[in-house]
């Protein structure tokens, strides 16, 4: 049978759960944290009631790896930086992560958190956490991929990586996803973008592969385990997945080949993580979970520029004709430092006085600018997000909002740490199912704002004007 023919409406929803307590229990008798190192801000999107950090220097991380959540997300933003910047923050957050969890006594397994449409520093941020390991004398025996992210519609069947759109399936190497400037690609079967994301080192022949007959026969776990064991030398897997019962199973099969002693380093969209922890889905939060300031104007910020954000943006101003609206010129931002610093004031002054009127969105402008390659292209980026970082953070001081919305990863990161000061934060769940993480800032000095990240490739087209009046008290 192939795997296409495989009936996922079919599975028991009670197995699922029994699934995800045996993960639990195996969690338990490890007794180890989960300490996920997240690219940009949008991994948490499955997890709820669990402790983020934004800086690993000073006190955070101790005080989060101190709590009982069982995993604590780290926020390394690597996915804005350059391929050397990022491995030497990897480094850094590594070495921090084991200074810490000394201190704490704590033990941790890492994972990495990847983009669900493969966008990213694979295999370099792996690289970098297996020499590590090597070095200090316990390498990792296998690495899995494991992307999915099924309530945005990421799914893998046959080895392919698929985007669920309406009614159909699109291979991620068709998407707009692949054509990405930094991190494009062309390849949709996992094994083949394993071996051109690693310039053809290893060979797609010879990544091993979870298939979903394997995850879905009674002894699932156990050939997961089976599998797994099977590979060494830090070979790679990549898994199969359309049901969060498929990612359970999983799940269970991995932590059951850790109990044996074997070294596995997953790198995952969000869906697997939530699996990994045996955390059950909670439904969205209602309106008085959010915690939204009334009689306070909201802000939007939009910086992501994937064609599903600028759907989304036109459809929140349809919505709300009464929203302030202020744009910020990126094709301005690449003339003269002057011209920059111009539009930069200018944008600053027009979103002060809108938020002085009610709630506003800044978003930059939609023109899509392109590096000569992809490190052009990086540090154009950065310099967009380092104006609208300014933007934020001067009207934020200027004119203080209830709430913030910040869409895209990468300025998510940015608006959180660089805008709005948040080094310590707690996941407490989700506007829609899966999707949409609310953070509560968490610390002596915290102001207890509302801050909601939104990626910029997931919903549909009214999924931020539906968040924006969820905000709103609409």
């Amino acid at each position: 049978m192939t795997e296409t023919a495989l009936d996922e409406t079919a599975l028991d929803e009670t197995a699922t759960t029994s699934t995800a307590a045996r993960v639990r229990a195996l969690r338990a008798a490890r007794g180890r944290v989960l300490v996920v190192f997240d690219d940009d801000p949008t991994g948490s999107q499955s997890v709820h009631g669990v402790p983020i950090v934004t800086t690993w220097h000073g006190p955070e991380l101790d005080w989060a790896l101190a709590q009982s959540a069982g995993a604590v997300f780290v926020l390394t933003n690597t996915r804005s930086l350059q391929p050397d910047a990022a491995a030497a923050r990897v480094r850094e957050i590594a070495a921090a992560v084991e200074a810490s969890a000394a201190r704490v006594g704590v033990a941790t397994d890492l994972l990495l958190r990847g983009d669900s449409t493969l966008r990213g520093h694979h295999p370099l941020e792996a690289d970098v956490l297996d020499g590590i390991a090597r070095a200090a004398g316990h390498p990792y025996d296998a690495v899995v991929i494991a992307p999915a992210y099924l309530e945005a519609g990421r799914v893998t069947r046959d080895d392919v990586h698929l985007v669920r759109r309406g009614d159909g399936e699109t291979p991620v190497g068709e998407t707009d996803y692949a054509r990405d400037a930094t991190f494009g690609f062309r390849s949709s079967n996992l094994r083949d973008w394993v071996e051109e994301r690693t310039g053809g080192a290893v060979r797609a022949a010879d990544v091993a592969a979870i298939p979903l007959v394997a995850l879905r026969a009674d002894d699932g776990a156990a050939r997961v385990r089976d599998l797994v064991l099977g590979v060494a030398g830090g070979g790679t897997i990549v898994l199969n997945a359309l049901t969060r019962a498929d990612l359970d199973t999983a799940a269970e099969g991995i932590l059951l080949t850790q109990a044996e002693g074997r070294r596995v380093l997953v790198r995952s969209g969000p869906s697997f993580v939530a699996a990994l922890l045996g955390l059950e889905p909670r439904d969205p939060l209602a309106p008085a979970e959010l915690g939204a300031s009334p009689g306070r104007a909201g802000l939007v910020v939009v910086g992501s520029h994937v064609e599903l954000t600028t759907r989304q943006l036109a459809r929140l101003r349809e919505r709300r004709p009464g929203l302030g609206q202020v744009e910020l010129d990126v094709l301005e931002l690449a003339i003269a430092r002057e011209t920059a610093e111009a539009e930069i004031r200018r944008a600053t002054d027009e979103l002060v006085a809108a938020l002085g009127r009610g709630d506003a969105v800044v978003s930059t402008s939609r023109a899509r600018r392109d590096g000569a390659d992809p490190a052009a292209s990086l540090a154009f980026a950065a310099a967009v997000s380092e104006a609208l970082v300014r933007v934020v953070r001067d009207a934020s001081a200027a004119r203080r909002p209830g709430w913030v919305i910040a869409k895209g990863g990468i300025t998510s990161s940015d608006i959180a740490t660089d805008a709005l000061g948040i080094t310590r934060a707690e996941v407490l769940g989700q506007l829609f199912p899966g999707m949409v993480s609310v953070w509560a800032e968490r610390g002596p000095e915290a102001s207890g704002l509302p801050y909601v990240v939104f990626a910029g490739n997931v919903g549909d087209d009214d999924a931020l004007a539906d968040a924006v009046e969820r905000l709103a008290g609409d």
